[in-house]
């Protein structure tokens, strides 16, 4: 009798997942593919197929070698400081730029659920739908979690808090917080500055 082959494995996807929300790959040594972190992540686990993988967000796993992002990240914006400092208000560059933060409960924001999108105030690129905004009462707008690929999150110099920017012009949002156990899906809050957000009613804003 000749010797049964078993099946050739191949990755299958939850449809949901990958339209929903981005992944970051790894190689078989565990390091990360791209430069900068997608924030939302969950615990990575081996795949079937040699290789590790994060998929981020709340919807869970999906195994394979070779997977696009979800959506791809909106595309760098390069200003010099001369030329921050012409588009942006005194207190947009103290924020955005040079990384400043807005006295609790004085933001445009903080209070603020209507429906629409919150755009990038430096460079216009959507961060933010308003379904995932909360009020976490800490004084500054919060959300549970942004658009696919739209947000970078690096710890801070002092490793003490993860701060999350604008991942096409690096633009300064806020910092993002794990564990604290809002009744939100991924038990995150991202501290924003209003200043760092233009809202973009939903009348007017294109078709997601």
């Amino acid at each position: 009798m000749g010797l049964l082959r078993p099946p050739r494995l191949s990755p299958t996807f939850s449809s949901s997942a990958v339209s929903a929300t981005p992944l970051v790959i790894f190689s078989r040594n565990s390091q990360p593919i791209s430069r900068s972190t997608v924030c939302a992540f969950s615990p990575f686990r081996s795949s079937p197929f040699g290789h590790r993988s994060f998929i981020l967000g709340r919807r869970g796993f999906s195994a394979g070698t070779v997977v696009k992002m979800a959506a791809q990240p909106p595309g760098p914006v390069q200003k010099s400081e001369d030329e921050w400092r012409a588009v942006l208000s005194p207190e947009q560059f103290r924020i955005l730029r040079m990384k400043g933060t807005e006295y609790p409960g004085t933001g445009e924001y903080d209070k603020f659920f209507e429906e629409g999108v919150y755009n990038c105030a430096g460079c216009g690129t959507p961060l933010y739908r308003s379904t995932t905004k909360f009020n976490s009462g800490c004084g500054w707008p919060a959300f549970y979690e942004g658009l696919p690929g739209a947000i970078n999150c690096n710890p801070d110099p002092d490793g003490r808090r993860t701060e999350i920017t604008c991942a096409a012009c690096g633009g300064h949002l806020g910092h993002v917080f794990k564990g604290e156990g809002f009744p939100t899906p991924t038990n995150e809050r991202h501290c924003v500055n209003s200043i760092s957000l233009k809202f973009l009613p939903a009348s007017s804003s294109p078709s997601q």
